[in-house]
């Protein structure tokens, strides 16, 4: 009988074989020697009850074509005692199998096995079609033009395994098995595929495995369930990503271990940085969270400014908290709102010179920053909050610089000095003398604890004398030409 012309399910049989992403004959990935544990797809490449497959490089098709019957010959040769595969002498079925290529392989096998289990073969191998051979054995069936006739041996073989568990499943293998109805194949596969480790860039392969073949029905599902999250008790799947999120940033805003919140911190960041989707954190969800700090700041602010120091180690914690919850936001372009609450802080402004520079420097830190979104364009507010900016924060500023320069590890100063100047540039020419006269008569006076902002201090100088000089000069000589042009 000759499978070679049959119905669309040989078709899907042939195309699946065909996709497969580890073609017997490819030579392995190259191995990466910093990691110490074979990856998932390593580890199904090798089957270890077989002999090892040779890789030259660059093989000729002469050398291609002896390998591939080399192994198959190996396969078809070493079964274990009681192992009835390719058994001549209690086979009621000689299959041959023929490629593209030219490879044409017999082999000895049971219809009861294949009918048992493969769906495929139950339909092919019916009684009806028994009865229409005849008695005479064995039944002659043909497969002609397999794309891959040693994995398609290879997944039969596996029908005579008691336990297919313990063999290690090659991902070639499972689309075999899945087009051919081989059920109990697809499962160890699976099993297989739950237990072992991936790495991340074989999660889009396993997926797409499953997607294509689509074995929802026979246990997917459980290996899926490593890689996506599924919608339960009616919630939907953004909420209770929100939820989630909204968890691990209020466990570090309140974790102790110091150590530890700033390393969590930056996986937390990198994480929300890398993560494309803007909507797993709605914008109140996190200003949530900023006000919550914000009002333990004010509130041990306050104390320590009344001499009340039970609690001052908490003005440095909760200001680095908003240094944090601010990158967030100036990330996600939502932190206008925290600029215009935080320029209206006067209270804590007023406050600032009550309360020791050493406890309170991280306040100003988070000043810096603003400093530094708005030079760079982060951060588009309007002309009053940014003077109310700096009106209110920008002497408490320079009163903690010198602290900020010495105590705070890695710490760009240039950055910040940048952001400063950029800042007072964005103001009207007559709000940027003032300040920049009364930086000058500081900086004069105690150079080494206050920044230095002289390239603004140029800019606003060439914009206040040389351009405008420059414009008078060239409307006098504009005039004096027209004059005599008139004459």
């Amino acid at each position: 009988m000759d499978f070679s012309h049959d119905s669309s399910s040989f078709t899907k049989f042939n195309s699946a074989l065909t996709a497969g992403l580890l073609n017997p004959m490819s030579p392995p990935p190259p191995i990466d020697k910093a990691r110490s544990s074979p990856t998932l797809f390593e580890m199904m490449a090798t089957e270890p009850d077989l002999h090892p497959r040779t890789h030259t490089h660059a093989p000729t098709a002469h050398q291609t074509h002896t390998l591939t019957l080399q192994r198959i010959s190996d396969m078809l040769g070493n079964r274990s005692p009681g192992n009835q595969f390719n058994d001549p002498s209690s086979s009621d079925i000689d299959l041959t199998l023929s490629s593209k290529d030219g490879i044409t392989v017999s082999i000895k096998l049971h219809r009861h096995i294949l009918v048992a289990h493969s769906r495929f073969f139950a339909v092919k191998l019916s009684d009806r079609w028994a009865q229409q051979q005849g008695s005479t054995l064995p039944y002659i069936v043909e497969i002609a033009d397999c794309d891959d006739v040693e994995v398609y041996i290879e997944a039969l073989s596996l029908m005579y395994c008691k336990d297919l568990r313990k063999k290690l499943m090659r991902e070639d293998v499972s689309r075999v098995s899945a087009a051919i109805g081989f059920d109990a194949g697809v499962l160890s596969c699976l099993e297989y595929l739950e237990a072992a480790p991936w790495v991340e860039d074989e999660e889009d392969k396993v997926a797409s495995l499953l997607s294509e073949l689509r074995l929802e029905t026979v246990g997917a599902g459980e290996v899926m369930k490593r890689v996506s999250s599924q919608v339960s008790n009616g919630n939907e799947e953004g909420n209770d990503n929100e939820q989630v999120l909204l968890k691990l940033i209020r466990v570090v805003l309140e974790g102790k271990d110091e150590k530890a919140r700033r390393d969590m911190k930056g996986l937390v960041s990198k994480m929300l940085r890398e993560n494309s989707n803007q909507n797993d954190l709605r914008k109140e969800s996190l200003y949530l969270a900023c006000d919550d700090c914000m009002q333990l700041l004010r509130c041990h602010f306050l104390q320590a400014a009344a001499s009340d120091l039970l609690d001052v180690s908490q003005i440095a914690r909760q200001a680095d908290n908003l240094h944090w919850i601010l990158d967030i936001l100036i990330d996600r372009q939502i932190a206008e709102d925290f600029l215009k609450t935080w320029a209206s802080q006067s209270e804590l402004s007023e406050a600032h010179c009550r309360v020791p520079a050493v406890h309170r420097f991280e306040v100003s830190r988070v000043t810096a920053r603003l400093f530094v979104g708005i030079g760079k364009g982060q951060l588009l507010a309007s002309k009053d909050v940014r003077c109310l900016l700096l009106k209110t924060w920008l002497v408490p500023f320079y009163d903690d610089f010198g602290w900020m320069r010495r105590a705070s590890k890695g710490l760009d100063r240039h950055l910040i000095e940048d952001g400063l100047s950029s800042t007072i540039l964005t103001l009207p020419l007559s709000s940027q003398q003032d300040i920049l006269l009364a930086w000058f008569n500081r900086f004069l006076n105690s150079s080494e604890d206050c920044p230095n902002i002289q390239r603004g201090f140029e800019v606003w100088w060439r914009r206040a004398f040389w351009k405008r000089n420059g414009e008078q000069e060239r409307k006098q000589q504009l005039r004096i030409t027209t004059t005599i042009e008139n004459s």
